[in-house]
């Protein structure tokens, strides 16, 4: 991990886990820039104090991954915000319909559907990671419902192609957990049954990104031949490194 110039957890009232991916070591001794990406949960319901810190941040553009009946139920970022809104499906195979027997691997489930989403899901991670290496749009935050799975798949490739070690992809990742502990804890209080045997939804065990990243390169060589394969060219990995990496 790194010492830190900026802080990485934004403290925001109603969105649990919103950060910031800059500050890790990347290719040649450059570092990932702050301020540039970030990544959260849904973001429809920032209250006046949250609306003061985001309009802070500057940014300049929201990629909204959730399927569009997630967003018709909860709602989307404020429209009064003035960002460019992308709303940017990662196609997956429905969880509600996937069994998670008692005794699965937590870390090996997580990691298939985040292989899942690499491979159905491939049209709207290139169009994710295009608008990330725009320099125009950014300030960029990654969202999705609780800014876990999809938003870690996500945020997972950018840092790879940034030459960020899977260690600190991984423990990036992993500080979903704690990040989403207040809300998980109230909802064991007053809906116990809601979340029983449904405890891989919270976790973000940082041994599943660890596999997934191996499984991702298993299959395509690299992240960067991935990328390539769902249509990002070699300009496109330029400019993304040459606008989140420091010179």
């Amino acid at each position: 991990m790194v010492a830190e110039a900026y802080s990485r957890n934004l403290p925001f009232s109603n969105a649990y886990n919103f950060r910031d991916v800059g500050g890790y070591a990347g290719l040649d001794g450059r570092r990932v820039r702050w301020r540039r990406l970030f990544r959260a949960d849904a973001l429809h319901s920032l209250d006046e104090d949250d609306t003061r810190i985001f309009a802070a941040l500057g940014v300049r553009t929201v990629i909204d991954l959730r399927r569009p009946f997630e967003v018709r139920k909860f709602g989307r970022v404020a429209e009064s915000h003035g960002v460019d809104y992308h709303n940017l499906v990662l196609r997956h195979v429905d969880w509600d319909g996937l069994e998670h027997p008692e005794d699965a691997v937590r870390d090996r489930w997580l990691a298939d559907r985040y292989l899942n989403f690499a491979e159905d899901g491939r049209e709207g991670i290139a169009a994710s990671l295009r608008l990330i290496a725009d320099r125009e749009a950014a300030p960029v935050v990654v969202h999705c419902m609780a800014g876990k799975d999809r938003t870690g798949t996500v945020c997972a490739l950018t840092l790879s192609l940034l030459g960020v070690s899977d260690e600190d992809i991984a423990a990036d990742y992993a500080l979903t957990t704690e990040a989403m502990r207040p809300l998980t804890e109230s909802i064991r209080l007053t809906s116990p049954e809601s979340i029983q045997g449904k405890d891989h939804m919270f976790d973000s065990p940082a041994e599943a990104m660890h596999l997934f990243l191996g499984d991702l390169r298993e299959l395509h060589g690299s992240v960067e031949s991935y990328v390539k394969e769902i249509g990002l060219t070699d300009d496109e990995v330029a400019a993304l490194r040459s606008h989140l990496l420091t010179r």
